[in-house]
């Protein structure tokens, strides 16, 4: 295979690339967003492995056996890649992105081993001379990067689960006193290990330096509480795409520094607009900012229990929707886990066949990753034109005659203009200017700020306890 048709080739997965991202910017564009990234990544893996035969004829190099090893591989990791994706829930996907970010920093922190180990393998250098000092730069922060995303994403996919009992796997911030300081420590400390590796080629420092790395990635998630799990999401994407970049780099591979390019960039900058939805400074939220005050959920729901609200069933509230000329439907993360999607889409669709006008609002940070919402009523197949974003919508709140929120908390809750709570500043769906707000919610359990919420205390407000939905199905009943 020639350079030149590999330059063309790898141009072409680039294109592709950034219309993967151009089209997973909105949900009508999804669909095509995902079939232009998976076209673009089987011409840069068939490019790759051509480009591997072809060197190895070049040196006189049998790549048989080693082709067999790389079919093999493939096979494995697209075999798996398809069992997950046929079996993992919706609720579940903010763990397989964790999941799936924990593999690319692994991956490039055995790529830069095996490149330090023998960089002629890789054409870095001639055999027996040394590594250059660009190639020794590029492999220290692709490795360092590689080890923190790697370990941080296994927390982040623990806290995430919620399965496990492991104290750092909880969703409540881990803190310990002088944990910043000792942070602090351990980053100078990478990063000086990281430049004796790159001045002098010491292999002893290289690994110190990973170890260190893999330490410091569990030590900035541990301090991060639940409410911010999105960032953290975002920013683990954004770490995974500067590894592969790094890498990239240091094998010279113009197809990996591109793709590492995009999803870096495209991470920091959902970061960014993920923090600004919650009012946090993003260096707030690695540090632990956010969860470090909160009271926590447990130490929130007792006081809850304490205070009255007005409660009624599934058939009290489809009275009031039935009697409504406007309804606007909040979806948060108790929608996600009972998977009533497709039972809200029924409810809204009686709704809408009695002449009455129906939205859907989203909040950026509802849910467990960013565009969690989006993505079940897109399941769902709710028509595009019925959803509309915080920014959209939150005027038209005043003027609505019900607004039902199905299990969001947080991202409702008018805590967020009350100085001196935790979330505070942090934009909201302000659904509580409604005439009327309908709750449903298993429990008044609170959201991960562990925050009381006062609008399911206020007299417009009616609670409706039980799963999101065998409610909404009770509610589809009642119209009919």
């Amino acid at each position: 295979m020639s350079m030149n048709l590999v330059v063309l080739l790898y141009l072409v997965a680039s294109v592709c690339f950034i219309q993967a991202l151009k089209g997973l910017s909105h949900p009508t564009t999804s669909i095509r967003g995902n079939l232009f990234g998976m076209v673009g990544m089987a011409i840069a893996v068939l490019t790759t492995v051509g480009l591997i035969y072809s060197q190895a004829q070049s040196l006189g190099v049998d790549f048989g056996t080693g082709l067999v090893y790389v079919v093999a591989a493939l096979v494995v990791g697209a075999s798996a890649g398809t069992l997950m994706a046929q079996r993992v829930e919706m609720t579940k996907m903010p763990e397989l992105v964790a999941f799936m970010h924990s593999m690319i920093g692994l991956a490039a922190v055995f790529i830069a081993v095996a490149a330090v180990a023998e960089p002629w393998a890789f054409q870095i250098v001639a055999k027996g001379q040394p590594i250059p000092l660009g190639n020794r730069l590029e492999l220290f922060l692709g490795a360092a990067i590689g080890a923190i995303t790697f370990s941080g994403s296994v927390i982040a996919f623990g806290k995430l689960s919620g399965k496990y009992k492991f104290r750092l796997f909880q969703g409540t911030p881990v803190q310990f006193s002088g944990q910043h300081m000792l942070n602090l420590v351990l980053g100078l400390a990478t990063v000086g290990l990281g430049l004796v590796f790159m001045f002098t080629e010491n292999w002893t420092a290289f690994f110190l330096m990973l170890a260190l790395s893999f330490v410091l990635g569990v030590l900035i998630i541990i301090p991060i509480g639940g409410a911010d799990m999105p960032v953290v999401v975002s920013m683990l994407n954004s770490y995974s795409g500067w590894a592969a970049a790094g890498i990239g780099f240091s094998l010279n591979n113009a197809m990996l520094i591109i793709a590492g390019s995009l999803v870096g960039s495209s991470g920091a900058i959902l970061s960014y607009i993920m923090c600004k939805a919650m009012n946090r400074s993003f260096f707030n939220v690695i540090l632990g900012g956010f969860g470090g005050d909160a009271a926590g959920p447990a130490a929130a729901g007792g006081a809850q229990q304490q205070r009255n609200v007005k409660s009624g069933s599934a058939d009290d509230a489809a009275f009031v929707l039935g009697n409504a000329e406007t309804v606007v439907i909040v979806p948060g993360y108790g929608l996600a886990v009972a998977r009533a999607q497709h039972a809200v889409k029924e409810l809204a669709a009686k709704l809408t066949d009695k002449g009455i006008t129906v939205k859907y609002a989203i909040h950026p940070v509802a849910g467990r990753m960013p565009g969690h919402m989006n993505v079940l009523l897109a399941e769902a197949e709710v028509p595009y034109d019925q959803v509309f974003e915080m920014e959209d919508i939150n005027g038209e709140f005043g003027q609505v005659d019900v607004a039902i929120i199905l299990g969001a908390n947080d991202v409702v809750n008018p805590a967020a203009h009350v100085k001196g709570t935790p979330i505070y500043g942090m934009p909201i769906l302000e659904a509580y200017k409604a005439k009327t707000v309908i709750v449903n919610k298993r429990s008044m359990a609170s959201g991960y700020a562990g925050l009381d919420n006062e609008l399911f205390y206020m007299d417009k407000t009616m609670m409706v306890f039980g799963d999101a939905k065998k409610v909404v199905e009770d509610m589809v009943k009642a119209i009919e």
